[in-house]
This record gives C-alpha cells, structure tokens and sequence, in this order.
C-alpha cells in the first residue's frame, strides 16, 4: 500500500455527529497503552500524525485519518485505564458503540492485544462486544519486539485460547520498531476496501 496522503479529517468527541463519510473505514481499538497509535502512525508511515504519549488514556475522542482520499483509518478511544472516571469511560463507551452502529463504511475492526501479556477481561470483553456489533475483529498482537522469537507462538495461543476466537480469524503480530505485521494489516484492508 502506498501512502501519497493522509490528513486527520475528523475529531468526534462525546457529543459530536459522526461524519457521513463516503470511503471505507478501518477502526483500531485497544487498551490504553497497547500500541495503538504507533502501530497507526506504522500504517500511515508518519512518525507521530497520531498522538503517542506515555501517559496512557490520550486519545478521547474518535480520530478519522483520510488516507489517500481513498480511506479512513478511525481511532478508537483506549479502554481500561484506571485514572479515567467511570463516568467518562461510560460516555467514551457510548460514543464507540454509537460509531460501531451508525457507521454505513466501516469493514473490518481491529482489536489490538499486547502480544506480552494474557489478555485482559477488558479485552475479552470489548472482543465479546465488537463480535456483538456484527463485526469479526481482526487481532494485532502488538509490541512483538519485546518478545523472544520462541515465545511468538506460545503467547499467540494464549490469546486465541482467551479470546476464543475463531481458528480461521487472523492473529497478526506486529511490531512498531520493525514494522513486521504491517504488509499483513495492508493485504487485509486492500482485500475488504
């Protein structure tokens, strides 16, 4: 896939109507401190269009990333990051599951898990949830650098078995330094563009 253009177009907070857009749209949602905005920059080739920070919990709105006025890539809010009231992580909930509903483009979602670490019941729960909207997601077991090459399968597993997700769904691991995974995560958009 090659990038000519990308510009973030859109930014939905809470109260905000999503925009009616006319290109598909590829969601990313993951825990706070997953990866997602590295691995989104990865896919964009960017160094930092999306916000990386060390403070998770950052992206509170829904981000719409036009790619070469051909596509959206559409950032989800993190979950599961404590410092975030209840009250909040409702609202945030709402405003996603609105987007999950309501949008006429979205094809494929992408759940990202920390390829390290059993995944967690917010996990499995927004998984559960994403299978409930209709959608299928598509795993990225991210931060695949900070594992042993030996570990990759073992720890793929582990996350299939949590999840219980389907033996045909992919699980693609991915690194953000590497940039290993990312001409998967491209096949799989150019197949449901």
């Amino acid at each position: 896939m090659i990038i000519k253009s990308v510009e973030l177009e859109t930014v939905c907070g809470i109260t905000s109507k999503l925009p009616e857009n006319t290109c598909p749209e590829f969601a990313f949602a993951g825990k706070s401190n997953v990866g997602k905005s590295s691995l989104i920059n990865a896919l964009m080739q960017r160094k930092s269009l999306a916000k990386t920070s060390s403070q998770p919990g950052k992206t509170q709105t829904i981000n719409f990333y036009n790619i070469n006025h051909e596509l959206y890539f559409v950032d989800l809010p993190g979950y599961g990051y404590a410092k975030v009231g209840k009250e909040t992580t409702a609202k945030w909930g709402k405003m996603v599951e609105r987007y999950l509903h309501q949008s006429k483009q979205l094809k494929a979602v992408f759940l990202l898990i920390d390829i390290r670490h059993e995944p967690s019941a917010n996990d499995k729960m927004m998984y559960e949830w994403i299978v409930a909207q209709g959608f299928e997601p598509v795993i990225i077991a991210t931060k695949l650098d900070k594992i042993n090459r030996s570990q990759i399968q073992k720890q793929v597993k582990l996350i299939r078995q949590t999840l219980g997700t389907k033996k045909e769904n992919a699980i693609i691991s991915f690194s953000a330094l590497s940039k290993q995974g990312r001409d998967e995560i491209y096949e799989l958009i150019e197949q449901q563009k």
